[in-house]
Order: C-alpha cells, then sequence, then structure tokens
C-alpha cells in the first residue's frame, strides 16, 4: 500500500486526482448540509459556469504570479474592458463585444508591465495605482452608452458559448506554458531570476509580456464576464479590488500544484472548489464572513500543504 501510495505521488496526475477528490469531499459535505437547496446536477453545472469565468483570469495572473509578482489592477482592467464594449455596441455590434475588450486588456496589461519595469518599484505598488487610473477611466467610459448590455448580445453569458470561450482560453493558456519560449522564460525567472539572466534571458522583456498575457485573459474573462451578469458599474476608490479575488484564488491553486505539471487543470479545478464553498455557505444561509474565513483557510490549508517554502523569497 505504501509504495502504491508513493507510486501515486510521482505521477504527474497526482495533484489533479487529489483536487477532484477534495472537490468530492467538500460537494458530499454540503450536500449532507443542505440536500434540498445544494449540488444538484443543474446546480453543479452553474458553479461550473463562474469557476470558468474566474478560471480565465486565474490562467492570466499565473503569468505574473509564477515569477514572484502580483497585479492588483485586473478588477479595475475587468470593468474598464467590459464599459467598453457597452460604450461601442452601437458603433461596432459584435466586434465590440469580442474584439474590444481583449484590446483593452492588451493595452492595460502593456502598460502595466511597461510601468513596473520603468518604475523600478514593487508590482503590487504600480498596478494598485494604476488601478486607481483606470477606475477614473470607466467612471468617463460609462457615460459614453450606460452600464447594462443589451440582451441581444448576450451570448457568453451561458452554455455552450462560454465553455467554447473558456476552452480556448485554456488551450492557449496551455500553450503558451509548454510550448513557447514565454512558458519557458516565465518559468525559469521565476525559479530564480539571477540564474535566468546570467543565461541570458531578457527579464524585463518577459516581464513585460507577462503583464500583457495578464491583461489579454483578463479581457477574454470580461466577454464571460459581462455576458453572465449583463451590466457593470464603475467602482472608484479601490472597490475594484474586491474583484481580484476569486481569479487570485485560482492562480493559487495553479501554483500550488505546479510541480505535477498540470497548472490550467488546477486553476480550473480550484475555482470550481471555490465556487461550491461559496455556494454551499448560501444554501446553509452563513453570513458573508464565514464564507470568507472558511474560504481563506481552506485555499492557505491547501497551499501550505503541497508547496515547499524558499528561504529569502520576496515580493516584486
Amino acid at each position: 500500500m505504501q509504495s502504491f501510495l508513493k507510486k501515486a505521488r510521482q505521477s504527474q496526475w497526482y495533484g489533479v486526482g487529489l483536487l477532484l477528490v477534495i472537490s468530492v469531499v467538500i460537494w458530499a459535505v454540503f450536500k449532507i448540509g443542505a440536500p434540498a437547496t445544494f449540488g444538484a446536477p443543474d446546480k453543479l453545472l452553474s458553479y461550473m459556469q463562474t469557476a470558468l469565468i474566474y478560471a480565465i483570469g486565474g490562467c492570466g495572473l499565473y503569468f505574473i504570479c509564477v515569477m514572484g509578482l502580483f497585479d492588483f489592477s485586473i478588477g479595475s482592467m475587468l470593468i474598464a474592458a467590459e464599459l467598453s464594449t457597452i460604450a461601442l455596441i452601437p458603433q461596432a455590434g459584435w466586434v465590440a463585444v469580442i474584439v474590444v475588450p481583449i484590446l483593452v486588456g492588451v493595452v492595460l496589461g502593456l502598460c502595466n508591465g511597461i510601468a513596473y519595469i520603468k518604475m523600478h518599484i514593487p508590482s503590487i505598488i504600480v498596478t494598485t495605482g494604476l488601478s486607481l487610473i483606470y477606475e477614473s477611466f470607466s467612471v468617463y467610459i460609462a457615460d459614453v452608452n450606460g452600464t447594462r448590455l443589451d440582451n441581444a448580445f448576450k451570448l457568453f453569458g451561458a452554455y455552450p458559448w462560454n465553455l467554447i470561450v473558456a476552452l480556448i482560453a485554456f488551450g492557449l493558456c496551455y500553450f503558451i506554458l509548454n510550448y513557447t519560449k514565454i512558458g519557458t522564460y516565465t518559468n525559469a525567472i521565476g525559479a530564480n531570476e539571477l540564474v535566468a539572466k546570467n543565461m541570458g534571458v531578457n527579464v524585463d522583456k518577459y516581464k513585460a509580456i507577462a503583464f500583457t498575457l495578464c491583461g489579454t485573459f483578463v479581457g477574454i474573462m470580461s466577454i464571460l464576464y459581462l455576458g453572465y451578469g449583463t451590466a457593470q458599474t464603475p467602482q472608484t476608490g479601490m472597490l475594484s479590488q474586491a474583484l481580484n479575488f476569486q481569479p487570485l484564488m485560482g492562480t493559487f491553486f495553479g501554483l500550488a500544484f505546479k510541480k505535477y505539471g498540470h497548472p490550467v487543470v488546477s486553476i480550473l479545478i480550484g475555482e470550481y472548489i471555490v465556487a461550491m464553498i461559496f455556494a454551499g455557505f448560501v444554501a446553509l444561509g452563513m453570513p458573508t464572513t464565514v464564507n470568507n474565513i472558511v474560504t481563506g483557510a481552506t485555499l492557505l490549508a491547501i497551499v501550505t500543504l503541497t508547496t515547499k517554502r524558499r528561504n529569502g523569497a520576496v515580493v516584486k
């Protein structure tokens, strides 16, 4: 038995299997606690619908976080992309729904990368400051055509189109991480930035690319987010920071199970676990504060049990 477990832990699918077991356990716990309101097949599909949205953002954040960086502006980028879509629909139609949010994400992500490289200050400070600027832009954008998506353009808020977009995004992330220099070099920089630089890797260039990719995936995320929610109001005073939380949760799962070689799958399953926990506490009638406490504790436990501490690690 011990030899079987040892061999299983060495498998590249061990992490995915462990996450699936955790998912089943969480489902069973909440199903027992709230059998009438939690965990039916249609509700499981609705949990997946939420997980798909945030997992796309989690994939974008992965390029940043794997290098030890953070992007705290994704909530404001998400809002700016959605409101830009709504603003341009009268002129561009479906092009505004599909192309505009991605372009907004690319541009804002590139701005984040350039600002981080040029300012030489921690990414948390840079992206938090830029978040305030993006929030202000969103207020002006909202005045162009309101804050509500027309019913004719809600296609990507439900199956099967949300699933199709999500699978394309996951496939793109997987391809970049496994078959391009970007994926190789971002992992190398995250493992040891000094060694990567000594090997000839242009560290600043690939950090800027990582921020741009993060913005790109946030733009794709906004397509589903707007279709699902159908409206978005501008946020000011750093209120958009609340939208950073759930994509970041999935990214943490991807980082925690990175050593097994399937970060994209881990991000998706991690987001599904978070979605089930949120829905489970709602079904039990628990207040939001309890929900957040247990969710945070679950995440910390999983990350602690599956990652090795690195001496001298710093936030960059």
